[in-house]
């Protein structure tokens, strides 16, 4: 929670990434939703926001997740570049990975290097919201002082 709260406070764009980061292709619609539900309920609870972007696990989705996210007003969003962390890269095997991206050799841990490394590549390093000339958040209120648990209360499926 400390971190979103960082991040957000920060100018960061936050956005979902569903709560139990399961494959939603795997899922049924009910339960699709539900994945999107818990993140929005948490989001607006620590932050007052209501996500516009979610970013499937694994890059994985189908029409199905497609029609969920239209129906909960979230654009989904992809990459077309894979530094490997998160199946398992080390962080060194990542910076070699942006290096090819952008060829441009440095020693930095991951993510302080790849930022140093697009903007000397001419990179200017923007949100997706920015990017799509879209607004970052469905609705921004007030955050409310709850706790959350690993499971929101009272939680039910469509």
């Amino acid at each position: 929670m400390k971190r979103v709260k960082y991040a957000y406070a920060h100018g960061h764009m936050v956005a979902s990434h569903t709560w139990d980061h399961k494959d939603l292709t795997t899922l049924t619609y009910d339960q699709i939703h539900d994945e999107f539900y818990r993140v929005e309920l948490a989001l607006e609870r620590i932050l007052g926001v209501k996500p516009a972007f979610l970013r499937p696990p694994y890059g994985n989705y189908n029409n199905l997740v497609r029609q969920v996210a239209y129906e909960r007003g979230q654009k989904l969003v992809l990459w077309d570049f894979d530094s490997g962390d998160s199946t398992g890269s080390t962080p060194a095997q990542s910076n070699k990975a942006y290096d090819a991206l952008i060829k441009k050799q440095t020693k930095k841990i991951l993510v302080p290097h790849a930022i140093k490394a697009l903007k000397a590549a001419g990179y200017k390093l923007v949100t997706v919201a920015e990017c799509r000339g879209m607004q970052p958040y469905q609705s921004v209120t007030s955050p409310q002082s709850v706790r959350l648990t690993s499971t929101p209360p009272s939680l039910p499926l469509f």
